[in-house]
């Protein structure tokens, strides 16, 4: 498995409630977060669902 980074970009205000409660569960906070993890079907139906909220990047 190969490893991706996934970047927040933009800001999670007036976000819709499951949007929001995705990019928590990565960890993010605030724009400009990163974090690296293994690419697999869990975390890319959560990149799907806050896609283009974040920026996306392999490793």
């Amino acid at each position: 498995m190969e490893n991706v980074k996934i970047t927040l970009v933009k800001s999670l205000i007036a976000r819709k409630p499951a949007q929001i409660a995705t990019a928590k569960s990565f960890g993010f906070k605030r724009p400009g977060d990163s974090i690296v993890v293994a690419n697999n079907e869990a975390v890319q139906g959560k990149i799907k669902v806050i896609s283009h909220l974040v920026k996306v990047e392999t490793v």
